[in-house]
């Protein structure tokens, strides 16, 4: 990798951020939809999920690359392509080629992934013209927020059906639960990565705390927390961890509570960081909680 892409990685797609949590993701789908249908996950299906869901995540880079350019160039000049380290050009060739392995990869493990693979596709297509309302949804952030997350969870089912399409199986009961907690993780993320001290706010940088107010982006944050955690509770309750990822949650949202209260009195410059990190380790041990966690006690008890 040369040293203007290795630049680009890691300013705009951290590999070494990014890649923990989307294997947990992925590794979590997979075992998840595995245990429910009675049987355990195959190292290839965990193999595609992984790379297709890493590529999947770099594509929607990419697109934000493309709708966010001409307020990159205002309002965002030290980013990666209005400086000129990379140009759009180069990003979708690179967005391209991943399209290229994500259907080789499906193709290898079994071709009717190339349905759902599709899916995943025509809505990320939709997100990157915005729905053709672009100005519409800006001028409602909360409407904004649910329509874009809503890739979450389409991303995390085609990660699963990399367990139960080559099953010849239908998805197993119970996995909505899981996607409704994807679906929910990634309002909390997002709306996490989006809260900031007033003096770290940017002109022309739309975050939650400047459309919402503190108190209710806090609020909103937190109740997405409770959401993802209730969710994930119950789709772990399915696989015998559920107890588990509810006191793993509630401890999560305690803290979150406290550091929300002290955020909205105090906001100390560079606070608002604070809540990407725990969206972030939140994601990651709600995952393992979720997948990995009930599959080593699976395998504990087999052997």
């Amino acid at each position: 990798m040369s040293t203007r892409w290795w630049t680009y990685q890691r300013e705009r797609f951290p590999l070494a951020g990014h890649g923990p949590l989307i294997l947990a993701f992925s590794a979590s789908a997979v075992a998840l939809s595995a245990l429910l249908r009675g049987s355990w996950p195959s190292m290839r299906g965990a193999v595609v999920a992984f790379v297709s869901a890493l590529l999947f995540f770099f594509q929607l880079r990419v697109s934000d690359e493309f709708k966010d350019a001409d307020e990159d160039r205002q309002f965002r000049p030290y980013r990666p392509v209005p400086r000129g380290l990379v140009t759009l050009g180069e990003l979708a060739r690179l967005g391209v080629a991943a399209m290229a392995v994500q259907v080789a990869l499906a193709w290898w493990l079994d071709a009717r992934l190339l349905v759902v693979l599709a899916l995943v596709w025509a809505y990320m297509a939709l997100l990157s013209q915005e729905f053709f309302v672009a100005d519409w949804l800006k001028a409602r952030p909360f409407t904004y927020l649910w329509t874009h997350m809503l890739v979450v969870p389409l991303i995390d089912l085609y990660a699963t059906a990399c367990d139960w399409v080559p099953a010849g199986a239908t998805p197993p009961q119970g996995l909505g639960w899981f996607l409704a907690a994807s679906f929910f993780n990634g309002v909390v993320v997002e709306v996490g990565r989006k809260l900031r001290a007033p003096e770290d706010e940017e002109h022309g940088v739309e975050t939650y705390s400047a459309a919402w107010g503190r108190p209710r982006a806090i609020a909103s944050w937190v109740v997405a927390l409770v959401l993802a955690a209730g969710s994930a509770a119950l789709a772990g309750r399915l696989v015998g961890v559920g107890a588990t990822v509810a006191a793993l949650g509630a401890v999560t949202i305690a803290v979150a509570i406290v550091v929300g209260r002290r955020f909205v009195a105090r906001p100390m410059a560079g606070a608002g960081k604070t809540f990407e990190v725990m969206a972030g380790v939140w994601t990651l041990v709600m995952y393992l909680s979720v997948g990995i966690l009930p599959l080593a006690l699976a395998w504990w008890r087999r052997g």
